[in-house]
């Protein structure tokens, strides 16, 4: 018997949405009945487009991850403007190319720009939510990290793997506390995904590279985590809370 995902009546704050990955999670849960929070910092425009049509109820809010007042401003919005959340995916990321021979002063703020951004405004973000989730009923979360969270990454990636990785023991340690309270924590840890933000790396080593990696014949696109999210966002995969689901096209396999 087929299952279809009804999403009605779910509210759901999904950062770094006007693109990429956040884009393609945004976009499908929406089709599938959510109401969502679309967060962006700089793409207003891009994130505006996609509120064209829709039917759901679904706002887009600004902020920079960056700054944790921010953080606490976008959660109490979303709160705010949807009458509660149900949901949320910890997905902005950013991905600075920084060399280890480079300027210090360049590569310190580059580690502190993704540490911020990566894993200091998921936490932010994921305490203000476990928050609200205790006061009524329970909720999910989901976190976007990365393959390099588990295997690393190259020398001049050193800080993206590094606040990746944080993020995973963000999420463990958020299932394992808040299980009894109804609060669900997943994880996804993709590898090379056709994006912007992969592009800086694509240009450095080679789109090449990047394919020879996996075991598959193309690049994973956005599109292909965006049913595994509404999934775990359905209630469907609940005793799966603390899990992490790879979704690298067999380049890493732990």
């Amino acid at each position: 018997m087929a299952t279809t995902i009804d999403l009605s009546g779910q509210r759901i704050l999904v950062t770094g949405a006007s693109r990429g990955i956040g884009a393609a999670l945004a976009q499908h849960l929406m089709a599938s009945g959510a109401t969502v929070a679309l967060h962006y910092h700089k793409s207003e425009t891009a994130a505006m487009a996609m509120l064209q049509g829709n039917v759901t109820g679904s706002i887009a809010l600004q902020a920079d991850l960056a700054d944790p007042q921010a953080c606490n401003g976008l959660l109490r919005d979303s709160i705010a403007q949807l009458g509660g959340l149900d949901g949320l995916v910890n997905n902005a990321g950013v991905a600075h190319l920084s060399p280890m021979d480079g300027p210090d002063a360049a590569w310190q703020a580059a580690w502190d720009h993704s540490m911020a951004v990566n894993l200091n405004a998921a936490a932010i973000l994921s305490r203000l939510a476990i928050l609200h989730f205790r006061m009524h009923g329970g909720g999910r979360m989901v976190h976007i990290a990365s393959r390099a969270s588990f295997r690393g990454d190259t020398p001049e990636y050193l800080a993206y793997a590094a606040s990746k990785a944080g993020m995973v023991a963000l999420h463990r340690s958020i299932a394992r506390s808040f299980g009894k309270q109804n609060i669900k924590s997943f994880l996804i840890a993709p590898g090379f995904v056709r994006t912007d933000m992969a592009q800086d790396f694509m240009d450095a080593y080679g789109e090449e590279y990047a394919l020879n990696d996996i075991a598959l014949p193309k690049l994973t696109e956005p599109s292909d985590l965006a049913p595994m999210v509404t999934l775990l966002m359905s209630g469907l995969a609940d005793h799966a809370t603390g899990c992490t689901i790879d979704i690298n096209a067999g380049s890493y396999v732990h």
